[in-house]
């Protein structure tokens, strides 16, 4: 059995009062089981999760899950809130690389024993369930079914990348935004996080420039534009999209899949 130590190097702030152990009733109760856009496991895998989960770790906005170069001892579910992924160059450039929902899971996006290639940061308050890295491979021998439900992530995962290299390949800077939009809308409804199609998130202006390849002069004037076009209404705090199906058709993205994501 692999150490469980919450304290080593990478795992943030888990070990200042973060960590809290707890049983497997906690999955029993899994706050996933309420998200409509999610795949959800039978008791005899829910207990098998259970089993092999080491608690869970709390994290507020702006706090750093994963460090860009660190070895991290686990791996994660989110349970709630939301994060984001994002890549820094030597001379202090950022790259937004994406943004992570309930149901995603965490740390796969690199090598398995090898170091991070990126840092998550918490975008709001939220809450993870860990695993121990190093027991990774028990999960891919012991359990088949959430073995393919990794390969469907990371399918998964490829192609929201490869939507978003077409953005800042192919669409102009009007086109990116509703496209990122819709993106975070859409996940925001199938985990239930934007009730009435209204996501309440913090992103600023600046989050959305770093994401899209774009100035913040150029970022403010297209906020303000899709406004008074009524297809996006994004301040702030939230996101709204008054007509979804439009805003696909404008940024010229495929029809919304109805397949419900997996998650361990």
């Amino acid at each position: 059995m692999a150490r469980d130590d919450e304290s080593a190097t990478g795992l943030g702030h888990a070990d200042m009062g973060h960590f809290v152990r707890n049983g497997g009733e906690r999955c029993r109760e899994c706050p996933l089981a309420e998200c409509s856009g999610l795949h959800h496991h039978a008791l005899e895998v829910r207990e098998w999760i259970a089993s092999f989960r080491k608690g869970e770790v709390h994290y507020d906005r702006g706090e750093q899950v994963f460090v860009q170069g660190t070895r991290p001892p686990y791996l994660f579910t989110v349970l709630s809130g939301v994060l984001m992924r994002t890549r820094l160059l030597e001379d202090g450039r950022r790259q937004i690389i994406n943004f992570m929902f309930p149901g995603d899971f965490l740390g796969l996006q690199a090598a398995v024993d090898g170091e991070m290639g990126h840092s998550v940061e918490a975008l709001t308050r939220v809450t993870l369930c860990a695993f121990a890295r190093t027991q990774f491979f028990e999960l891919v021998t012991q359990q088949p079914r959430l073995s393919f439900d990794l390969t469907w992530l990371a399918a998964h995962e490829e192609a929201a990348l490869e939507e978003h290299i077409v953005s800042l390949g192919q669409r102009n800077a009007r086109e990116r935004m509703v496209a990122l939009a819709v993106f975070l809308v859409q996940r925001g409804l199938d985990t239930g996080l934007a009730p009435e199609g209204v996501l309440q998130l913090t992103v600023t202006q600046g989050q959305i420039a770093d994401m899209l390849g774009l100035s913040l002069v150029h970022t403010n004037r297209s906020l303000q534009a899709l406004r008074r076009l009524g297809l996006v209404d994004w301040k702030l705090t939230s996101i709204r999209i008054p007509d979804l199906a439009e805003a696909r058709r404008f940024a010229r993205l495929d029809g919304s899949s109805q397949t419900l994501r997996p998650y361990i």
